[in-house]
């Protein structure tokens, strides 16, 4: 089963627009000349740049396909980015994409319409996770923190598993997302990445920052309601809305709650007002907000990836939407100094 789509350094360089007397992260970042394996576990160093350019799991959902177009802008945005004092770019390694050419390939002969084809789009993204396991699984192995870019949040059963199986121990999730994404076990997409790596045993605790009320099922809060000491959430409401308490406040008490174990780190992009995304928002968290989550959980939590999911660049009204991949890669720069700078 090939799992990797590899950029090699000739690759990452291709991508990087250079400028005389300056210095740019792609001219600095490792990656692969030949075997990747054999590359990565040489490599000094500690973050792994990995993409996923799928949205089978969206459309398995109902969602609007799209979120496979996230990736290549978002590390075009990041590799241009300068390298200077406030990041060290040779922490970082440019893996590639994982491997899902052939499934998504095969997704284009089913209709989400369909009932039967539902079937078969969702038989579609378990193999998804199987390589996504497998890619997690090797990086995590070799003590380096995947930063993982696209695809629709069904990933996060691929990126739990594999982390799950590479350290043998559960993990803890913080999730900052409108939706619980807790929904019920009837095959795999992005509605229940989380349910199911709960239901599998791979989750010791997982704690949804910010969701949105009416748009969670009555099954999925019941679960939560049932489970205080595993699961977690406060919601967008309680904070912009009734002002209950606020932001910073609400973050720590995320934080907090899965602040003793080793934790995944994840944002879906839809929680950001008017980013393209599957499930775009009118009303949701800021840029910056989204900065300072994604800065705070790498700085204060034991973090062992970061996902940024769901960004879909192709559904904006913009022909030539770089706003996505350029806010993606703040993100990737704010985890990774977030990280450092504890």
């Amino acid at each position: 089963m090939k799992t990797v789509k590899v950029y090699t350094a000739e690759d990452v360089i291709k991508m990087t627009r250079m400028r005389t007397g300056e210095l740019k992260i792609g001219e600095v970042v490792d990656a692969t000349k030949g075997n990747w394996k054999d590359d990565l576990e040489a490599s000094l160093a500690k973050f792994v740049i990995v993409g996923i350019p799928e949205d089978i799991g969206v459309r398995a959902n109902y969602g609007r396909a799209g979120a496979s177009s996230a990736f290549k802008p978002a590390i075009e945005s990041f590799l241009i980015q300068q390298s200077n004092s406030f990041l060290n770019a040779k922490n970082i390694f440019v893996l590639g994409e994982v491997f899902v050419d052939d499934l998504m390939e095969k997704a284009l002969m089913y209709d989400a319409k369909n009932k039967n084809d539902m079937v078969h789009l969702r038989q579609l993204v378990a193999l998804v996770d199987e390589k996504v396991t497998e890619v997690i699984k090797t990086i995590v192995e070799f003590k380096k923190i995947p930063i993982i870019i696209g695809g629709g949040h069904n990933n996060a059963y691929g990126n739990i598993s594999g982390t799950f199986h590479a350290l043998n121990k559960k993990i803890n999730v913080i999730n900052c997302d409108p939706h619980l994404d807790f929904r019920q076990l009837e095959g795999r997409h992005s509605g229940n990445g989380f349910s199911y790596a709960f239901k599998n045993g791979y989750i010791n605790k997982y704690a949804v920052f910010a969701m949105h009320e009416q748009y969670n099922s009555k099954i999925a809060l019941e679960q939560f309601k049932n489970n205080p000491e595993q699961l977690f959430y406060n919601t967008y409401e309680s904070v912009f809305v009734r002002e209950e308490v606020d932001f910073t406040t609400a973050l720590k008490q995320c934080i907090g709650f899965v602040k003793d174990n080793v934790c995944g780190v994840e944002i879906d992009l839809d929680a950001i007002t008017n980013v393209p995304s599957s499930a775009k928002t009118s009303s949701g968290i800021s840029p910056i907000q989204a900065r300072q989550y994604v800065f705070n959980c790498a700085k204060q939590l034991n973090a062992a990836y970061l996902h940024i999911a769901e960004g879909a660049p192709v559904l904006s009204h913009i022909k030539a939407d770089n706003k996505t991949g350029k806010l993606i890669a703040y993100l990737m720069s704010d985890f990774i100094k977030g990280f450092e700078g504890k």
